[in-house]
């Protein structure tokens, strides 16, 4: 069985996970802003050791690759290639967004009567954000959204929508009195979920290029109303 390490730095949380397999060996997170760059590698090293491994050891190491904070992407990302190159292992990248949607999906009894919708706090009204269904197959790709009463009104017709992440705080307002749009709290970002989705891509060897990786930053693109797509 693989022995994968998982990284998640895209927000305030600094969230690290070792997994044998499918199971879940250990796992460390701190939730103390700009702790990224101090405390990710004496994170990595504790939980390598309190879980009787070596670094030697590691198959892959997984990394939550945006759209997020800036900062946060590139720390986790560089100590991942760091990692990487000098194990001479490889690189896994998971969406952060898919990440958070793996959590709500497994929160609900019933995932296959819904869409998932995570949402990460960009500025103002904007989120970064897609729309996926239980299997995690995208319904709508990740884009940034600026978000108003319009946004995603045609798919609430259709079916009842989940909302998570922390993003959603600002949408919840627009959505209230829509019983088919629903909100999770308390979802965010964590290398567990990463942990678990990185599996399928170490085993279909679905591999970065660590030389030329980059994090999904999503940072470039400015839009100033949301998709028709959405509307």
């Amino acid at each position: 069985m693989p022995i994968l390490l998982a990284l998640e730095t895209s927000s305030t949380v600094c969230s690290v996970a070792l997994y044998n397999g499918a199971d879940l060996l250990g796992a460390s997170e701190l939730q103390i802003e700009k702790s990224h760059s101090s405390h990710i590698t004496v994170m990595i090293s504790q939980l390598i050791e309190n879980c009787g491994l070596e670094l030697k050891q590691l198959s892959a190491v997984a990394v939550s690759g945006g759209p997020g904070s800036y900062t946060g992407l590139r720390i986790g990302s560089s100590t991942a290639k760091g990692l990487c190159y000098s194990l001479d292992i490889p690189l896994l990248e998971v969406s952060t967004l898919y990440g958070l949607a793996l959590q709500a999906i497994s929160s609900l009894p019933n995932p296959q009567n819904y869409l998932f919708c995570p949402m990460i706090d960009a500025r103002r009204m904007e989120v970064y954000t897609c729309l996926l269904n239980y299997k995690l197959e995208e319904q709508w790709p990740i884009t940034p959204v600026i978000l108003d009463e319009h946004t995603f009104n045609e798919q609430l017709e259709k079916q009842p929508i989940v909302f998570f992440g922390n993003g959603t705080s600002k949408f919840r307002k627009l959505k209230e009195g829509n019983v088919n749009a629903l909100f999770i709290d308390d979802i965010q970002p964590s290398a567990k979920p990463i942990g678990q989705l990185a599996l399928t891509k170490y085993e279909q060897q679905a591999f970065e290029d660590i030389a030329y990786y980059e994090p999904f930053y999503l940072k470039d693109v400015y839009i100033t109303s949301a998709s028709k797509n959405i509307i």
